[in-house]
């Protein structure tokens, strides 16, 4: 019982969520347009639950390149408005659309000159109709039993939110140095902060192979060392290109037998480099310009010094490209 319930959970909050891709409208476009061309802030407004995931949204945004701040409704009426000035956008957050504290604050925050967008539930909700821009985030049912716990209003809130951060990402062409900036701590701020040196592979730990070896010699360093990658080499140790799982499968493709080549027939010459004094997060952004995983790092004269796989800087599963 115990199990069945908790996936009935996970259903109805997925449900939820899958629901508002029918929603992504001009609305939404309209939305990102106005937020990425503001001189100002986005202030987001919301009580109980909605206000908790106001907050989310808002440390999201923060730390993706749009400068957002959480303004409580109540603390509002009561001095805090100050900090709202005309250039802001309010984003306010009602899943009914009825909560008195909120829609007691819309006019004060449209007399200050704001434009207000809703995310709500009830597309004919008082606080609907005093908005600008209307994004329906409304769902079925609540995954509570009783109907009354926000669940998966609350998710889908939360899912727009984040639809709502990375396409103002790809709009705002923020990279990942930017994001070094605003993250200094934690794992990745670290790992971004170092150098090259730092955080690559080296020594035993490389997957070399000579230029004149065979395919199935390179296909067996590129598996035995778990990166999916040779480093082909010429007779001096210099750098002669790279062979990735990639350039494999397109040899495949083209249905040429493989076996009978060397891995000098079969590299990418002149692959992208760096040093070992190159910024972590330099690095980092050759990755994503070139859309690779791995970098071989090799010195002034050529020869290799290491290499660097997208997971030694920000860890397994912890990051995507963006795709600017």
């Amino acid at each position: 019982m115990i199990i069945k319930q908790a996936t009935e959970v996970l259903k109805i909050e997925a449900e939820g969520i899958l629901k508002l891709i029918d929603r992504i409208d001009n609305n939404f476009a309209e939305m990102v347009e106005l937020i990425c061309n503001s001189r100002g802030r986005l202030i987001i407004g919301g009580i109980g639950k909605s206000g908790i995931v106001g907050r989310k949204i808002a440390a999201t945004l923060n730390s993706t390149g749009t400068r957002s701040i959480f303004l409580h409704p109540v603390e509002a009426m009561h001095g805090d408005l100050g900090m709202v000035s005309g250039d802001d956008i309010f984003l306010a957050l009602s899943n009914s659309g009825e909560t008195d504290e909120l829609n007691i604050l819309i006019p004060s925050i449209k007399k200050v000159g704001c434009t207000v967008i809703a995310f709500t539930g009830n597309k004919n909700s008082t606080l609907a109709k005093h908005s600008d821009i209307i994004i329906d985030v409304g769902v079925d049912r609540e995954a509570c039993p009783l109907g009354l716990a926000p669940t998966a209003s609350t998710t889908a809130l939360l899912a727009m939110g984040d639809a709502l951060a990375v396409v103002l990402i790809n709009k705002k062409h923020f990279k990942t140095s930017d994001f070094r900036k605003v993250h200094p701590g934690g794992s990745i701020g670290q790992h971004l902060a170092g150098k090259v040196s730092d955080i690559m592979i080296t020594g035993d730990l490389l997957p070399l192979v000579s230029a004149e070896a065979s395919m199935e010699e390179a296909v067996e360093i590129a598996d035995r060392f778990k990166l999916g990658t040779a480093l082909v080499l010429r007779a001096d140790d210099t750098l002669a290109g790279i062979i990735t799982d990639g350039d494999i499968r397109r040899l495949v493709v083209k249905k040429k037998t493989i076996v009978n080549l060397t891995a000098e027939d079969a590299m990418t010459k002149n692959p992208q480099t760096v040093s070992p004094a190159t910024p972590a997060y330099d690095a980092l952004n050759i990755m994503e310009k070139y859309q690779i995983t791995v970098l071989p790092i090799t010195d002034s004269s050529g020869k290799v010094c290491g290499i660097l796989h997208l997971h030694d800087i920000l860890g397994k599963g912890e990051f995507k490209f963006t795709g600017t």
